[in-house]
């Protein structure tokens, strides 16, 4: 633990690993409830595995953007920690697994070295924001949005108002009306636009996938450039305060517009705006560090032996770029993973030859831009090399899959071993479908969607099913009629039939064939409303059918042996300790945090932290009177009733009055230092008052 002193520059970097491992220590003592040491560690990017005594890292990169001299600090702590595999995600983040817990401290600090960080990309956070992959070179672009993803992004990491929310909460930048970041199924999207020659955004609010899909509504037509970081503080602020938080399947945004409506909501947060201190924040766009290209001088000769193959490549995988001369290269990733080896040799490659970084997509594959147009067939013999160079890059047989069973505590079947038949049987007997870009097929492991199933033209969601003499086997829920419609619209898929698993291949199939028959040249999602849900439901029914099944559709995809349903643990156990002691103690740290921001003078991080202890503080005394709590207005109202109305607990005013103070006035020093001394005066009454409750119980017995 010392050594992250000695060797580390940041400081608020150092606090974090050192705050980490501290933690880790106290866990293991017995000294942190359970499931507040996991609320900490998932905002620091370490998540509880499938497989027992082993955690997931997830690396957060913003838009999806990798240095060369990160790609190789991730390969180095990839192969030091883990397995020397790298999985690409679909908010373009990279995971590595099976690391030791008591490890993770120390493979955070070696990360950050360049500038990589596992703060936030898990738990109830802001995670990774996520944009068009061709951001900045994207030929129908009005301006490149990176330098706005960046800011928004540098802006709400590990601020206070964002740290223990109900539910995590995801962003999505889109360079253009194609809607390439998939806007309308995220909490806040931002769609490029200009108006009367300024920039700014369509902005989107209240989408999101798994089991009950809602579409974003607009929040505003267009925003200018300098207002989306105080909206967003706003929509944040009242997410953490009128938030469900009792039960995780409703507590996301778009269950909170749903309940309250986008009016109200619209309404709360542009009166939270009078709370907020910055009221516009300018992003300077010419000022964000933008990846240069190389010059290059001299251009390898190279000989391509299969020119059929390096063709047919080229008609998928390139892709046009604004810039005069530069093409972007579009490398297939099966299941988005690949190895440390070939992900250095990437590295060389693109900073001796391209602009020294790649890029993350959203499906799960990678992009190499800013490569010379003459250069294109030295790349490809390079990337032949490390097996980069399949056919077929964000095409038809190019399937979307989550980890699922894999790894995942909540897969519940193989999404990654279904996507492996499907690509196999597509690339046999749809040769067509390999320049097709127009069909999506995405897979995931359960409802939650990482796989993100129910947005694609045909969609598989693992599950079960039982068969008459109860025995279980593999199965797949199957969708269809998603799709990304541009500008913020989509469509979700519809869910038409469950079948086994081993029938999964079948089912695309007749799909297929039909839409071969029927299309007459119209997309997907035009040939699957025209025809609607019930053709389709009886032309796959009798695949529905469990009475017939034979041995081997009990075994799942990619396993030999026969399938268990089996949802992991893989989250340590814990010790029952004092969950009341635990919250005052939190309410401490968050007061410590709030005179810290102040002598900083960042008085809107002090007020919020202030606010977080408040509110720590009444719920740590409700659940001693074994009170349910949820959102954090519902606490505040319910102390009053039970507490202050009551006249137990005299604070001087009512909590609602107390605590309200923080959308009533500016974040000024005088405001700051008041409320966080009302912050600590509450838990000092309240400590007391629980002190006293339990001498009196003790003496009843």
């Amino acid at each position: 633990m010392q050594s992250f002193r000695t060797e580390f520059e940041n400081p608020v970097v150092e606090k974090d690993i050192i705050e980490l491992a501290n933690k880790i220590e106290l866990f293991h003592n017995g000294k942190i409830d359970e499931e507040k040491f996991r609320s900490l560690r998932l905002a620091r990017g370490v998540y509880g595995q499938r497989q027992e005594g082993v955690q997931m890292i997830r690396i957060k990169l913003p838009y999806g953007k990798v240095k060369s001299n990160q790609l190789r600090r991730i390969s180095d702590v990839s192969d030091e920690y883990s397995r020397g595999r790298l999985h690409i995600t679909t908010r373009q983040d990279i995971q590595i697994h099976y690391v030791d817990l008591n490890r993770t401290p120390e493979l955070w600090a070696e990360l950050e070295r360049d500038d990589v960080t596992l703060r936030e990309a898990c738990g109830n956070t802001v995670r990774n924001v996520t944009a068009s992959e061709t951001a900045g070179i994207d030929i129908n672009e009005p301006f490149d949005v990176s330098p706005y993803a960046d800011a928004l992004f540098k802006f709400f990491l590990r601020n206070p108002i964002c740290q223990e929310m109900g539910r995590k909460f995801k962003v999505s930048f889109s360079s253009s009306d194609e809607d390439t970041g998939l806007s309308y199924m995220h909490d806040l999207g931002f769609i490029a636009k200009i108006k009367d020659g300024i920039r700014g955004f369509k902005v989107m609010i209240g989408g999101g996938l798994g089991s009950q899909p809602r579409h974003a509504d607009v929040l505003y037509e267009f925003l200018e450039t300098d207002k989306i970081i105080p909206v967003m503080e706003g929509v944040l602020r009242i997410f953490d305060r009128h938030g469900e938080r009792k039960s995780r399947a409703k507590a996301r945004m778009k269950f909170l517009i749903k309940d309250i409506g986008l009016d109200a909501f619209k309404e709360l947060v542009e009166a939270e705006q009078n709370a907020i201190e910055l009221k516009s924040v300018a992003i300077d766009a010419d000022a964000y560090e933008a990846s240069t290209p190389v010059e290059i001088t001299e251009i390898p000769e190279v000989e391509i032996k299969d020119k059929q193959a390096f063709e047919t490549w080229k008609s998928t995988n390139l892709i046009a770029q604004k810039q005069e001369g530069y093409v972007a290269i579009g490398i297939k990733v099966l299941l988005g993973d690949f190895y440390t080896d070939k992900a250095r040799l990437l590295a060389d490659l693109v900073e001796n030859y391209a602009a020294g970084e790649i890029r993350l997509s959203l499906r799960q594959n990678i992009i190499i831009p800013f490569v010379k147009e003459e250069l294109v067939p030295f790349f490809y013999n390079a990337l032949e090399k490390l097996g980069f160079v399949e056919a077929g890059y964000n095409k038809a047989i190019d399937i979307t899959a989550c980890p699922g069973t894999d790894t995942c505590n909540l897969g519940i079947a193989s999404s990654t071993g279904i996507s492996v038949e499907l690509e196999r049987m597509l690339k046999a007997e749809y040769p067509q479908y390999l320049k097709n870009e127009d069909l999506v097929i995405k897979i995931s492991g359960c409802m939650n969607a990482c796989g993100q199933h129910n947005m694609a033209n045909i969609g598989f969601q693992g599950m079960t099913v039982r068969t008459p003499d109860k025995l279980v086997a593999p199965a797949l829920q199957v969708l269809l009629g998603g799709g990304n419609l541009g500008d913020g619209n989509g469509a979700f898929a519809d869910k038409v039939v469950k079948v086994p698993s081993k029938r999964g291949p079948e089912a695309l199939r007749r799909i297929l064939n039909d839409f071969e028959a029927n299309t007459n040249g119209k997309p997907f999602t035009e040939y699957y409303k025209e025809k609607g849900e019930k053709y389709f439901y009886d032309f796959l029914n009798d695949l529905q059918d469990v009475s017939n099944l034979e041995q081997s559709d009990f075994i799942d995809w990619g396993e030999e042996e026969k399938y268990v349903k089996e949802i992991g643990i893989g989250e340590c156990a814990g010790v029952v300790i004092d969950l009341i002691a635990t919250l005052f103690l939190e309410s401490e740290e968050k007061i410590e945090n709030a005179k810290e921001s102040f002598d900083n003078k960042v008085y809107s991080s002090a007020i919020y932290h202030a606010y977080s202890s408040l509110v720590n503080s009444a719920k740590a005394l409700l659940l001693a009177e074994n009170k349910k709590t949820n959102t954090h207005a519902g606490i505040i109202s319910q102390f009053d009733e039970l507490f202050v109305e009551s006249g137990r607990l005299e604070i001087g005013a009512s909590f609602s009055e107390l605590i309200y103070q923080i959308n009533k006035f500016a974040p000024t020093a005088d405001f700051a230092s008041k409320y966080i001394e009302n912050a600590n005066q509450f838990l000092v009454k309240v400590r007391a008052f629980r002190e006293a409750q339990t001498q009196l119980e003790k003496k009843a017995v």
